[in-house]
């Protein structure tokens, strides 16, 4: 038979007709790889200002996305107020992502509360090496505020640290104070120079609570104080409170801190000590993270030269105190699961895959290395082994300069109580309420809030 041009053409076109049905079959093959995914929701804890925060989308994410083909990660990276804000507001919609960072009560406490979260316990004993890799209190369900282990926590925070800059007090004459009388006098002589006295972020009302003054109720009141009140043993009103809220009009008062902190934000504070606009600054442990190198740009606010005249201790010893040499402290921060999803479904075993990545042992070797914790809850993590800069060699030896940790207002009473007390700690810096006025004010948001829940 005699082949026309158009049958050779036809024949010359068959290889690439097959070679496009082969690339459709595999791209369809391909397609259905990937819808078979199973997708991941996150809401994640990221300031995309500070250092290391690029090195944690490769260190991290991309690096689970790289070693579990089979999940699709969708994260939502927010920080601070607006994290806090989008978390009430997927509560409230019955919304929550499927695995979220969360507080272990204090800013969570919704989630705590309502039982939004999944009890990881079954999940964590199921995997026998957990249960002795992790410190106890990380696994102790009465340690967060649902009383069931609500997230896995990644470290163990002191809410309280003092930051001392050498450098600042030699150029004024000074030593570091060891007792608030001794702090009160610098004041003038470090004015004279140019300088604040101590720096703090104070803008935002969870600060000032936080980072001071739960170590200050602690101090006044006692180990403990905060569940007598529970109990209905003290109350706010009683003069120990008193005296600890009258101690930070009197800060204030004498200039220890200046009122300026009430309009300094929380990123600002950083470049304020990192430049030397004063002599201490109060933060948390986690603070350190925002002075170190930055692995992505090589910068540092605080070179490791200049962070060798940082010394990291906390508030000095308070005439009258009950307590002295103390910290205020918790359980820290972690990840959760979003209670509906289903028990033994594959979403549930993805999103505890992904947690334990987040919570495990090289994650949080990293977050050592890059200063965003000071005290892991993995045990088997030897810090003496890790390349650190001065700084972080100085948190990681808090421990060893106060001999209690009291608790974290934040992390014990309702939202419904501290919210209260956070904007009157404000309004004693700013002069227009009193110690008295605040107190009152707390107890009744305590008692409204007690009697709703009976």
């Amino acid at each position: 038979m005699k082949l026309t041009s158009k049958t050779w053409c036809f024949l010359g076109m068959i290889p690439f007709i097959a070679l496009a049905a082969c690339s459709k079959k595999a791209g369809d093959a391909q397609a259905r790889s990937a819808d078979a995914r199973i997708e991941i929701r996150v809401l994640n804890y990221l300031d995309l200002t500070s250092a290391n925060s690029a090195d944690e989308i490769s260190r991290v994410w991309e690096a689970f996305d790289k070693a579990n083909p089979d999940i699709r990660v969708i994260r939502e990276d927010l920080f601070n107020e607006p994290f806090h804000n989008k978390v009430e507001a997927y509560a409230a919609a019955g919304q929550l992502p499927d695995v979220l960072y969360a507080w272990p009560s204090g800013r969570s406490t919704t989630l705590h509360t309502q039982k939004l979260l999944k009890d990881l316990s079954p999940l964590v004993q199921g995997e026998g090496s957990l249960v002795t890799e992790f410190l106890p209190l990380a696994l102790e369900p009465a340690s967060q505020g649902g009383g069931y282990m609500a997230i896995l926590p990644r470290a163990v925070t002191s809410t309280h640290a003092f930051y001392i800059n050498t450098e600042v007090l030699v150029d004024a004459g000074l030593m570091p104070a060891q007792t608030y009388d001794e702090l009160k006098a610098q004041v003038p002589v470090l004015k004279a120079k140019g300088y604040d006295t101590v720096l703090m972020a104070n803008q935002e009302s969870w600060v000032m609570q936080s980072c001071l003054f739960s170590l200050v109720a602690g101090r006044f009141c006692g180990e403990g104080w905060e569940q007598r009140i529970l109990a209905g043993t003290a109350k706010f009103t009683d003069p120990d409170f008193l005296n600890a809220l009258a101690f930070i009009k009197t800060m204030y008062a004498d200039g220890v801190l200046s009122q300026a902190t009430l309009s300094t934000d929380y990123g600002s504070v950083v470049g304020q000590f990192g430049t030397n606009k004063g002599a201490y600054l109060i933060d948390g442990d986690w603070r350190v993270g925002a002075f170190i190198t930055d692995k992505s740009t090589g910068q540092a606010v605080i070179s490791p030269e200049r962070q060798e005249k940082i010394r990291i201790t906390v508030f000095p010893n308070i005439p009258g105190a009950k307590l002295n040499q103390s910290t205020s402290g918790i359980l820290g921060t972690g990840w959760g699961m979003n209670a509906n999803i289903e028990r033994g479904s594959a979403k549930e075993a993805a999103a505890w895959r992904l947690i334990k990545w987040l919570s495990g042992k090289e994650i949080q070797t990293w977050l050592l290395e890059t200063g965003s914790i000071a005290t892991p809850t993995i045990s088997t993590i030897d810090a003496n082994s890790l390349s650190m800069e001065p700084m972080q060699k100085a948190i990681s030896n808090l421990g060893t300069q106060y001999t209690a940790a009291t608790a974290v207002i934040d992390g014990v009473f309702h939202s419904d109580v501290f919210n209260p007390l956070n904007d009157g700690l404000q309004e004693l810096g700013l002069g227009s309420k009193t110690p008295d006025q605040v107190a009152r004010e707390v107890q009744q948001a305590f008692d409204n809030w007690k009697n709703a829940n009976r």
